[in-house]
């Protein structure tokens, strides 16, 4: 890794709702000199005209071993997709948990000690949801991974504005949005900023062991 004033910060998933937020934030954040965002088409010009910004194109299904980006002071990883944007519940595995691990795996392998995730709210490998048993499988692959700081973000639903069209989300938001008063804390949507703040701060602490940040506590850790 370069010598540098500030830190080197891996992103993956840069193109999503939460990692585009993690990449504004990471960005303009004095504490970091290089942010490298790894996505499979170039980034819009609102992030990539910044000159510390390396957005290399690359196929998940097949990442770069040797790729001398993968060494970084922390990586944060806000990959995933859904069932129906997948097509089939193999296809959706393989993304948020296989190219979740595989990334991470090259990751520590370079000699990036710090990892954070964006995982979910009830993530399990033992839950009897499709989504939330990958969710906490890919948890599980991390956890055994020996990184110094591994810290796991767990929103409940997202609020934000998606460039993909998901109904059952855009609902969904609407009910949190109404009936907020009476929805417990730890169920109600939080703002894709904060998660990304949650997991900016996370990664640049970088805090020593395995931790797991629910979502009624994101809000109020930055």
């Amino acid at each position: 890794m370069e010598e540098s004033n500030g830190k080197t910060l891996l992103v993956l998933g840069g193109s999503g709702l939460v990692g585009m937020e993690v990449l504004r934030q990471a960005l303009v954040n004095p504490a970091i000199s290089r942010v490298v965002a790894p996505s499979r088409s170039p980034l819009p010009m609102a992030v990539r005209h910044y000159s510390h910004l390396d957005n290399p194109q690359v196929d998940f299904a097949a990442l770069p071993e040797d790729a001398d980006w993968w060494q970084a002071d922390a990586a944060i990883c806000a990959l995933g997709t859904t069932r129906q944007n997948a097509g089939s519940r193999d296809a959706f595995r393989a993304v948020d948990r296989g190219y979740v691990v595989s990334s991470a795996r090259h990751a520590r392998r370079a000699g990036t000690r710090t990892f954070v995730l964006n995982s979910s709210l009830g993530a399990s490998p033992r839950s009897g949801s499709f989504y939330l048993r990958v969710k906490g499988e890919a948890e599980q692959d991390l956890a055994a991974m020996d990184f110094r700081s591994l810290t796991l973000i767990r929103p409940s639903l997202l609020d934000g504005a998606r460039a993909e069209n998901r109904p059952g989300e855009l609902v969904g938001l609407l009910l949190s949005r109404t009936f907020k008063p009476v929805i417990p804390k730890r169920l109600r949507a939080v703002k894709a900023g904060d998660v990304a703040a949650a997991m900016l701060q996370a990664a640049l602490m970088a805090p020593v062991g395995q931790h797991v940040i629910e979502s009624d506590a994101i809000v109020r850790r930055h």
